[in-house]
């Protein structure tokens, strides 16, 4: 298929208004039949993964050309955050300018399209490259990945090169490194006492989580790219009980497994301070780190090259947000960040630039096509 910017953004479009936040498996059924439909037109092999869990179900996606070898390996989601009828509401599908607006066209649906549409290219002309090409439409990218990160990594083994088309950063960059994820839940319980009574017999669940918080919130160190935040504390039964219980959820991005191994003993090692309650630490890495190593440095100076003759002054970045290439890029040279330019990610403003399709969709074929 020409890879002109108007067969691009119809294309885009389709995929837009089928609405397909996460929690809604039928929504996310409905955009995968339709990618599904258009792989199998091109030509590839397609193998529909039924969802688990409430979810939708994945798409496992090969050339059929390449055999069984170390191949490409494409990652994308086709699930989004933003929730059924805000296409009819808040956020409808247009064009003003070089902005096209639509649920999900940023993160991540125009990446997802553009990764088809440079794959249907070169079938159509009839040609292949040196490397099979496999592909992976997920649908909890959102979420966590629960149902499908055992997917991932199992076709990050047979994979030589992993590109995700999340979308760029900044006007274009793509990402070299992003931090790992981890979540913990802390719980306290104490004593329940009247508050009024016979306060002296309790001990607060909530006043030890937050002698808690602040010495958790203190880990965090800018230097090191180390970030601790406590999202949410619930606790207590009335303002006139002394609260037996109280639990907070936190949130941790580091930049290595080092610093996860560190900051992981250190908050599983914390000790309450009131000895008279008890306090428990359960959780661990989500997502882990995606260093720029020596692999992923290559691949960027050999995707750099590709992109200066498509008019493209490619940039590598690192950013804080995990994405599906943390959970091979330890192991698989990894880049990402290789899909649409745009901006408001999650928000009523999200919008790719309609001036990047082309040049976008020209560098994943030339990967695609150089890649060996």
């Amino acid at each position: 298929m020409p890879l002109t910017t108007e067969r691009l953004l119809d294309g885009i479009r389709r995929w837009v208004e089928i609405e397909s936040p996460t929690n809604d498996s039928a929504g996310v059924d409905r955009v995968m039949t339709l990618a599904e439909r258009q792989f199998r037109e091109a030509g590839a092999d397609v193998r529909r993964i039924p969802g688990t869990e409430g979810f939708g179900s994945h798409l496992a996606i090969s050339s059929s050309w390449g055999g069984s070898g170390p191949g490409i390996l494409v990652l994308c989601h086709l699930d989004t955050v933003h929730p059924l009828g805000t296409l009819a509401g808040p956020l409808p599908y247009r064009v003003e300018g070089d902005r096209a607006y639509g649920p999900g066209i940023y993160d991540m649906k125009g990446g997802a399209y553009l990764a088809y549409s440079a794959y249907a290219a070169i079938a159509e002309s009839g040609k292949s490259t040196p490397l099979p090409i496999r592909f992976l439409y997920v649908s909890d990218e959102e979420v966590g990945s629960p149902t499908s990160r055992a997917l991932i990594e199992a076709a990050g083994r047979t994979a030589k090169y992993v590109l995700v088309v999340e979308p760029a950063r900044d006007g274009g960059k793509i990402v070299v490194a992003r931090k790992g994820v981890a979540r913990y839940e802390i719980a306290a319980e104490g004593r329940p006492a009247h508050a009024g009574a016979r306060h002296e017999d309790g001990r607060s669940a909530i006043l030890e989580i937050a002698h808690q918080v602040v010495a958790i919130e203190s880990m965090t160190d800018y230097a090191r790219g180390i970030t601790v935040n406590v999202g949410m504390i619930n606790g207590g039964t009335a303002e006139n009980v002394v609260p037996q219980l109280c639990h907070a959820s936190i949130d941790l991005r580091i930049r290595t497994m080092e610093d996860a191994s560190e900051m992981d003993r250190r908050l599983k090692s914390l000790t309450p301070r009131n000895p008279d309650v008890k306090l428990t630490v359960q959780g661990g890495i989500n997502r882990p780190p995606y260093e720029n190593n020596d692999g992923v440095r290559r691949l960027f100076d050999h995707a750099r090259t590709i992109a200066a003759p498509l008019g493209i002054d490619l940039v590598g970045v690192s950013t804080g947000g995990g994405s599906d290439g943390n959970f091979v890029a330890h192991s698989v040279p990894t880049l990402d960040g290789l899909g649409v330019d745009g901006d408001g990610a999650h928000t009523h403003r999200e919008h790719l630039l309609v001036s990047s399709l082309t040049p976008r969709a020209n560098l994943l074929k030339r990967l695609y096509e150089t890649l060996q």
